[in-house]
Formats: C-alpha cells, sequence, structure tokens
C-alpha cells in the first residue's frame, strides 16, 4: 500500500452533516477487546492531529497556509468525535480505562517487536512494564469499586498481574528525555513507532487528566492523579524521541503518513464490520489530507514529499493481539531497571545520591501514601488476596505474594534479578 500513489477526493467532499456524524456505540460486553483497543488508539491519533494542526496555526502568520490548515483540521477533528462517540454510554470510565491500559501493553509490545532500532526497543519495553502494571492497579480498583473481573473485559488475550510496581514509575523528570532519533537515517517504522506510541500515550495521559476529577471514590481519584503523572514520564520519555530537526510541513506530512498507515492497518485488522467500514471511509479522508500536506510542501518548501517519505510504501500493518509470552519476557529481564538520563540502569549499579532514588524519597516518603499501592492493600484486607488473571506463575518470584503488596522491587538494589534489554 502506498497512500501517495492511491485517487483522493477534495477535502471538502469528507464533510459530515450531523446524521451522518453521530454513530452506533459498540456494545460493550459483545465486542472484541481489540476493536475497542483500536478505537482508543485512532481516537488518540486523531487528538494529536488536532492539536499538532492548531500549533502550527499558531507558528505561522501565513493566512492561506492557516486557512488550509483549519479546513483539513475540521474533518479530522469530525472524525475524532466520532471515533470518540463510539464508546457506549453504559460503560464507565473505569471499563474503559481498561481498555486504555490493555491498548498501552499489546500496542507496545507489538511496537518493540518490530523495532529495528535498539534505543527506540529500550523505550517501548521500559514503559511497556509500566503500562503492564497499571492494568493491574486498576483492575483491583474495578474489582472493588464495580464488582466487575477485568479479564473479561481484556478477553483473557493480556494477563493482569504485578510488573514494575508504579511506585516505582516515578522518577526525576530530567531522567524520562532520551536520544531523538534522525528520521531521514531510521527506517520507516522507526519514524512511525515514535510517532505512533507518542500519540497513544498522550491520548492516555489526556484521558486520565480529564477523569481524575470525575473519579467516584477518594481511592479512585488518587489512583488516577498518580497514575497521570506516570503517563506524563511517558510522554516525556516517547516525544523526546521524535526527530526534532523536521520543518512544520515536513512534519505536518509526516503526521497525514502516520493517520493513513494507522486507519489502514485498522481496517486490514479489524473484525467488526461495521467499524471496518468506518476505518475505510477515513482511510479515504486521511489519503486527501496527505495529498494537501504534499502540496504544501511542494509550494511552500519546494520539497517533494519523497525527500521526507522516501518510497512512501507502508511496512507491514500494525496488528494488536496478545502478547503473554513477549510481556513476560520483558518482565523477567528488566524489571530492576529505571531511567538514568538518556540511558537505563539496573539498580544495583545506582549511586545512593541518584536522582532517582532522591526523587523516590522526595515523592513517596511514607509508603503508604501512595496511592497505587493502597488499592492492592484496600482489595488484600477485603478479599484476602489481590485480583490477578494469569496463565502461569510470575516470571518473578518477588511478586508472587498475592497477600502482600510488594513495594521494593523497581525501587530498591536486588529486589530482583534483571539481566537487561534485548535489541532486534
Amino acid at each position: 500500500m502506498n497512500p501517495f500513489k492511491e485517487k483522493a477526493l477534495p477535502i471538502e467532499k469528507h464533510l459530515q452533516n450531523w446524521q451522518q456524524l453521530y454513530p452506533k456505540a459498540y456494545d460493550k460486553r459483545e465486542t472484541d477487546p481489540y476493536t475497542k483497543t483500536r478505537i482508543i488508539l485512532m481516537n488518540g491519533t486523531e487528538y494529536e492531529a488536532n492539536w499538532f494542526s492548531h500549533q502550527f496555526a499558531r507558528h505561522t502568520d501565513d493566512n492561506d497556509l492557516r486557512r488550509d490548515l483549519a479546513l483539513t483540521r475540521y474533518v479530522e477533528k469530525q472524525q475524532q468525535l466520532k471515533i470518540s462517540l463510539l464508546k457506549p454510554e453504559d460503560e464507565t470510565v473505569l471499563e474503559h480505562t481498561i481498555s486504555y491500559e490493555q491498548l498501552a501493553v499489546d500496542l507496545t509490545a507489538e511496537l518493540a517487536k518490530r523495532e529495528p532500532d535498539c534505543n527506540v526497543k529500550k523505550a517501548l519495553d521500559f514503559a511497556l512494564l509500566e503500562d503492564f502494571d497499571h492494568l493491574y492497579r486498576y483492575s483491583n480498583l474495578l474489582g472493588m469499586e464495580e464488582a466487575v473481573e477485568a479479564e473479561r473485559l481484556v478477553g483473557r488475550y493480556t494477563e493482569i498481574m504485578p510488573a514494575r510496581p508504579t511506585i516505582a514509575h516515578h522518577r526525576f523528570p530530567m531522567d524520562n528525555v532520551k536520544t531523538n532519533i534522525r528520521a531521514k537515517k531510521s527506517d520507516i517504522q522507526t519514524v512511525l513507532n515514535t510517532m505512533i506510541i507518542t500519540a497513544a500515550e498522550q491520548q492516555t495521559m489526556n484521558y486520565y487528566m480529564n477523569v481524575t476529577a470525575f473519579a467516584p471514590s477518594e481511592l479512585a481519584r488518587k489512583l488516577y492523579q498518580e497514575i497521570a503523572m506516570v503517563e506524563e514520564e511517558h510522554v516525556t520519555q516517547y516525544e523526546s524521541l521524535i526527530d526534532p530537526t523536521a520543518t512544520w510541513l515536513e512534519m505536518l506530512l509526516c503526521h497525514e503518513y502516520c493517520e493513513c498507515y494507522l486507519y489502514w492497518s485498522c481496517y486490514m485488522t479489524e473484525t467488526d464490520a461495521r467499524i471496518k467500514q468506518l476505518w475505510e471511509m477515513h482511510l479515504d479522508a486521511e489519503i486527501a489530507h496527505l495529498h494537501k500536506a504534499a502540496e504544501l510542501l511542494k509550494k511552500y518548501e519546494k520539497k517533494d514529499w519523497e525527500s521526507v517519505i522516501p518510497g512512501g510504501d507502508f511496512p507491514a500493518p500494525i496488528a494488536l493481539h496478545e502478547n503473554v509470552e513477549y510481556v513476560r519476557r520483558v518482565l523477567k529481564n528488566t524489571v530492576q531497571f529505571t531511567s538514568d538520563r538518556e540511558g537505563y540502569k539496573n539498580l544495583k549499579d545506582m549511586p545512593q545520591n541518584a536522582d532517582f532514588i532522591r526523587f523516590q524519597e522526595m515523592i513517596n516518603g511514607n509508603v503508604r501514601s501512595v496511592p497505587s499501592h493502597n488499592v492492592i492493600r484496600e482489595y488484600i484486607s477485603r478479599n484476602g488476596t489481590d485480583y490477578r488473571y494469569q496463565v502461569s506463575p510470575t516470571p518473578v518470584p518477588e511478586l508472587e505474594d498475592r497477600k502482600k503488596d510488594n513495594t521494593s522491587v523497581g525501587c530498591k538494589p536486588n529486589a530482583a534479578q534483571s539481566k537487561g534489554f534485548d535489541c532486534n
């Protein structure tokens, strides 16, 4: 598939009236979990497109260019709202949160498995364990607050168990900034991966920032608040990987290309016939947006699109599916690692005055003040053990105890064994 070689209708042809714009929501009980996660993925992709376009408009004084951006942005805002409203009214914020975290786990694993850049793969594997632990924390909260077993929501495709504990995710902000790629020297999969994961994690961060105040209990409000701060760290990490040297118009072209790639991927892998039609319709619109971006690049910078995206052929489509063995391998090998400036370091190799240790003491203080720990403590106090869904025992023996939440792994040296990261 090469979107530059596809025919494109004028952008105005993709505008929708109110009757066309409001979709029929999915059935939360019958819809495949990966259809739900694709919907969240594309919601975040359109959200990123919208705000990138707004920022672009605020950084140019050319009103003709601003008008072109405004037209495309309006269509993309319609797309974002239509996708967002596929979520049904009877799906609670917390149920929807489980789908957010399932997406974070299985999308990150899928990207990491095909990532050729070792630095980018390390970043993906590192944050993967944290989103995996967030799924565990929210699942225990869901069981307490709504008496729903999260394993049903994830279709038993994704395990639910402790990973690097959320208490260990709070790092000195400067340690989250990594080395950026050079897009013109990188594999197209790497360029796409950095953009895809940044938009997806940004969407999760924004979701938690907005719903925190609407959570129905103090326990829930505090957990959303804590994990929203971790998502801030993830977005900082991932956005720092993106090539910052591209011009605004080059970035616009890459955004539209990435959207085309994701809609095509969703279309190629979707199992719900009705939603598949929506992906196809939005892909057609994005091809029009891509062609407009190429036209603007030529008009204002005298550059051909191939100077930014050589060839234009898509890599294989992104497919969301179970990644149990991959996640287990990363958990076993890297649970004791934390972020250390541009790299990652085993806690046993960090000095006592390291920023991570200092920041942990500053933010966490008394362990019993940490919301993610208290959610598990409260669940255990009510039920005797925590809530998990596992296909076999955890690969980290220190995390086996179901009657006590571990707050040392990932926080203290030698709390578990980890050999390090693998590259593809």
